[in-house]
């Protein structure tokens, strides 16, 4: 890993609408912005315009509450059809409170009401504050605002990030990486950040086991979440409010290029102290 990194974010993104070819929209976003891609180069992608293009759009006049989901709601003081939603993306309830369920996502994360979403996601079309850090669990990311129309994360983040690196590699004739990334809060800290829910064309988890420190000691357990340190630096510059830079370049990260996805970075379940 290099001793410098740099990022942009580019500005004046287009609203995404679904169907849109992501991989064009970014090529000629970068272009706007007078950059090139370079060997090595990453790009991190707010997950809400991967699921906008992929069209992860639900109705919630369309969705059914079942039993579960409506006891869960008079706990939680949600709509009981955002409820079911949220229990059918999900493998597990860890917690509740009102306003807010935290669940294992069926992708194997935790995250809170399984990371869908009622806010800029606008009626029949977008919202042009698009904001990928914004409503996560501190601030109550699915609330029970006014609309019907949630969005979902992606079917399958590593997938979309593997596609979207195809393309955008054919696109611009370099080797590349991609990251998408979401927000969540933790449970030991204050505010959200951001972290990478899908990755394609990068190691995401490097281990240090082995490795010296500066006093000649091998490290023994030193595991370094490195593609959700480049997705908590990328939605910095992407921003809280309506700033409307869903895409950020990165350069000088200087990984190993892999075929690898997301799945290192979850920690099993029997060593996990909060499962």
């Amino acid at each position: 890993m290099a001793p410098q990194l740099q990022m942009w974010a580019l500005a004046d993104f287009p609203l995404v609408q679904p169907g849109d070819n992501l991989a064009a929209q970014i090529i000629a976003s970068l272009q706007a912005s007078a950059l090139a891609l370079e060997p090595g180069d990453i790009l991190v992608i707010a997950q809400k315009i991967v699921s906008k293009a992929e069209n992860r759009y639900v109705s919630l006049d369309r969705v059914e509450a079942g039993e579960q989901a409506l006891a869960l709601a008079q706990k939680t003081d949600k709509d009981p059809r955002l409820v079911q939603l949220i229990l059918d993306e999900s493998v597990a309830v860890l917690r509740h409170r009102p306003g807010v369920i935290v669940v294992e996502h069926r992708l194997g994360y935790v995250h809170a009401n399984a990371g869908i979403d009622r806010s800029n996601i606008g009626g029949a079309g977008d919202d042009p504050t698009d904001n990928p850090l914004a409503n996560a669990i501190d601030n109550n990311k699915g609330s029970d605002a006014s609309g019907q129309r949630v969005l979902l994360l992606p079917e399958d983040p590593d997938v979309s990030a593997a596609a979207l690196r195809r393309e955008l590699q054919r696109h611009s004739g370099v080797e590349l990486a991609v990251i998408i990334n979401d927000s969540a809060g933790r449970a030991w800290r204050n505010g959200t950040l951001g972290f990478a829910i899908g990755s394609a064309g990068l190691q995401p988890l490097v281990d240090l086991a082995g490795k010296k420190d500066l006093f000649g000691r091998p490290l023994e357990i030193t595991q370094v979440a490195v593609a959700d340190e480049l997705a908590a630096g990328a939605s910095f510059l992407m921003g809280q409010a309506g700033e409307g830079r869903p895409v950020v370049l990165v350069r000088g990260a200087a990984l190993p290029a892999v075929e690898t996805g997301s799945a290192a970075l979850i920690r099993a379940r029997e060593q996990d102290l909060f499962r």
